[in-house]
């Protein structure tokens, strides 16, 4: 006999969490369907345990390079407890018991859209006037001849790992290659990185790139730049890649930073009527609808897949389905990296606005040229910051920094983004002497607009 709920929610992490609280509250019946841990890939093998352990070794740095402090020292045993806690020891049966307590049906099963409004989750079989999809994704290991002969590893066993290798070869200079290869190194670890591409971060603006690579050595991490891994072999108890320029990498580990891919195969979504996109991604609507009375949220419908746009999709789904739509609107959404210094975006990169034939002025400044802060915050101050306008409309639409802090001080170029707040306006506001946030006035003031 199949159980009827007002709503079914296919996975757990963070975007499914804020839709199944939202929902919840309003009195709806639920069904929270979850194959693994409740809390999903973030709170678990991501976010959650890779902030935590950058941490320590971010706060050596800042002692380090502040005046008159010394002797911090990092203890990874004390790091990798820490972490175990915040990570609830993969444990999750406090969020059972949650969930359960405000009225949700809890089910840890494999689920499968048999049908409109029709899932098989084990072997119960339910019906929803709603089904929101939330399974998240899945890493993605390119093909390697001899893959089998190495150590690789993912995220998932580089931020549970109890032991440290002693040599790691990260492969992938985006967000996740460079934050594990901060943290890895940071924390005494040999690391050299390789990237297939010419410069890192290459869907931010080159500038960011290049100042990535010029403070990663300085963790001591080796950046290998338009080389790709032709063959993985075992030598000598060593894991070994052969790259195409002729040169060899032996580590304890390979971990494979290469991206992720919506997981979306063999869990019937388009027996509801769901459409896939070219990268196996659901598609949806500004409601984050993917059918009738069929919502996908977070990494499974491809649209920046950060934690924090989950959340956001979640609540654009959870207000649609309780009749209060709105439509979702992604400019100047942050994004960071929790590298050392940290490097954070929002908006539109120089590229992206010329494709849209946007007419735009650029500034760049040397933080420590313009303002006091960080000169007060550490010797031989780090930081740039630089501001895209579109001169047309005379508001700032993208934004990027390398500097201590960035991802917190981001969030005035995301609002204004948002917001778009004219030039004039941001001009006349009045930032705390001495802050980060002095920098935006510098910029703003050599924009020529």
């Amino acid at each position: 006999m199949s159980e009827h709920f007002d709503v079914a929610v296919l996975g757990m992490g963070p975007g499914g969490e804020v839709a199944a609280g939202r929902l919840l509250k309003a009195g709806k019946k639920v069904a929270v369907i979850e194959r693994e841990l409740i809390g999903g890939e973030c709170a678990y093998w991501a976010c959650v345990p890779s902030k935590t352990v950058l941490r320590p070794p971010e706060a050596r740095t800042e002692v380090n390079r502040a005046a008159g402090v010394t002797g911090a020292e990092l203890d990874w045993a004390e790091t990798s407890d820490y972490r175990d806690y915040m990570i609830r020891h993969l444990d999750d049966k406090d969020q059972i018991d949650g969930y359960a307590r405000h009225g949700a049906v809890v089910i840890k099963e494999e689920a499968r859209i048999t049908g409109p409004g029709q899932i098989r989750a084990g072997d119960r079989e339910l019906s929803a006037e709603h089904i929101i999809i939330a399974t998240g994704s899945a890493p993605v290991i390119p093909a390697l001849e001899g893959l089998d002969q190495i150590t690789a590893w993912t995220n998932r066993e580089t931020y549970t790992a109890t032991t440290l290798p002693e040599r790691a070869v990260v492969v992938g200079g985006s967000a996740v290659g460079i934050e594990t290869a901060t943290f890895l190194a940071r924390f005494g670890v040999n690391v050299t990185l390789i990237h297939r591409g010419d410069r890192l971060l290459e869907r931010e603006e080159p500038r960011a790139g290049e100042l990535a690579g010029n403070y990663l050595p300085e963790a001591g991490i080796d950046i290998r730049l338009g080389v790709n891994a032709r063959r993985g072999r075992r030598a000598g108890g060593q894991s070994v890649l052969d790259l195409d320029d002729g040169t060899e990498v032996a580590a304890d580990v390979v971990i494979f930073a290469t991206g992720r891919t919506p997981r979306t195969q063999d869990l019937g979504f388009e027996q509801a009527g769901v459409i896939r996109g070219d990268r196996g991604q659901v598609q949806v609507d500004e409601h984050c609808r993917a059918g009738e009375k069929v919502w996908a949220i977070g990494d499974v419908t491809g649209i920046m897949a950060f934690t924090h746009v989950a959340k956001y999709q979640g609540k654009i789904a959870a207000d649609a389905i309780l009749g209060k739509p709105r439509r979702a609107f992604y400019e100047g959404i942050p994004r960071v990296v929790f590298a050392d210094p940290e490097i954070a975006a929002a908006g539109l990169t120089q590229a992206r606005a010329d494709q849209e034939g946007l007419n735009t002025a650029a500034a760049e400044i040397d933080l420590a040229a313009a303002i006091t802060r960080p000169w007060t915050y550490e010797r031989d101050p780090r930081g740039h910051l630089g501001l895209l306008a579109d001169t047309d409309r005379k508001v700032l639409i993208g934004a990027w920094a390398v500097a201590p802090m960035a991802g917190e001080w981001i969030h005035q170029a995301s609002l204004a983004i948002r917001a778009r707040i004219p030039i004039d306006t941001l001009r006349d506001q009045v930032a705390q002497y001495p802050t980060y946030n002095e920098a935006y006035q510098a910029a703003l003031d050599k924009l020529d607009i």
